[in-house]
């Protein structure tokens, strides 16, 4: 199912961010209709580096093709500021779409951008972004390609900008607007009456700038897809940290205190049998 169906039905979209394989493999077996590809988690892991902007265009769509190859469920990618000009975004649109990706996210920040719940982030020119978001629009192959408009205006120009902003990205093209960093329920319950009828993305960061509601709690201020980029992610880096100690304190004893999966579940979560059923068909 496309996405624009799934942002059509009565329900809210709950949106787990993944970052490689194994958690989007995770993540679609669990249940979610659809994922999101968190540039956070993906520069993260693949980079070992945080989010400031030095994840290239390579990289990150050789991170779309990893995931959206691994799930059959459709996957929305962070896709930065388009990673340049006019002609970039361009580019990007096409690779993305070449990679898998379903949709994209593309936000309106200065390069080298920020990761959206850091201060400092700075803003181009909102008839700019607004270009990149017209191009965007045109560049997809086809019109169920999610366009989903972000604007980072809020934490340093205001509510009032970024709303402004997001009308334009509106007009320009883009299917869905995610307004960035709100600071309060308020805000929130603002944003979903100055845009009521049209799908709106709230970002919900454990620890972030946002309140951290539930998808039923967003759903009744107006939003229609509740996004959780990180959860998964620091999930992941407790459980990682916690049996690393374990392991080094015991000397490569059991790790009996963190919970651990089964190699035989985990080589289920990858599709072994299914592997070793289609060689042996292959054989036969």
């Amino acid at each position: 199912m496309s996405f624009h169906k799934l942002i059509a039905g009565p329900n809210v979209l709950v949106l787990p961010g993944v970052y490689d394989g194994v958690s989007a493999r995770l993540a679609a077996q669990a249940g979610f209709t659809a994922l999101y590809m968190t540039g956070f988690g993906a520069v993260a892991s693949a980079l070992g580096a945080p989010d400031v902007g030095i994840a290239t265009y390579t990289e990150m769509v050789e991170r779309v093709r990893c995931i959206a190859g691994s799930v059959s469920v459709p996957v929305i990618a962070d896709g930065d500021t388009g990673y340049g000009g006019i002609l970039n975004v361009d580019r990007t649109l096409h690779g993305y779409c070449a990679a898998g990706a379903a949709g994209i996210q593309l936000e309106d920040q200065e390069f080298p951008k920020k990761c959206g719940h850091m201060s400092g982030r700075r803003v181009i020119p909102a008839d700019e972004a607004a270009r990149k978001i017209a191009v965007a629009a045109a560049a997809r192959e086809s019109r169920d390609f999610l366009i989903i408009a972000r604007t980072d205006a809020r934490t340093t120009h205001g509510l009032d900008e970024a709303l402004r902003r997001a009308e334009l990205y509106l007009k320009a093209g883009a299917d869905v607007l995610f307004i960035e960093s709100p600071e309060s329920v308020e805000e929130l319950q603002r944003i979903g009456r100055a845009f009521a009828g049209v799908p709106l993305l709230a970002n919900m960061v454990e620890g972030g700038r946002t309140p951290r509601l539930s998808a039923v709690e967003l759903a009744g201020l107006g939003f229609k897809i509740g996004l959780y980029p990180v959860t998964g992610l620091l999930a992941a880096a407790a459980a990682l940290r916690a049996a690393f100690v374990e392991l080094n304190r015991t000397k490569g004893g059991s790790v009996t205190e963190t919970p651990l999966l089964q190699f035989a579940d985990m080589t289920a979560v990858m599709g072994f049998a299914e592997a070793v059923a289609l060689e042996t068909a292959a054989n036969s």
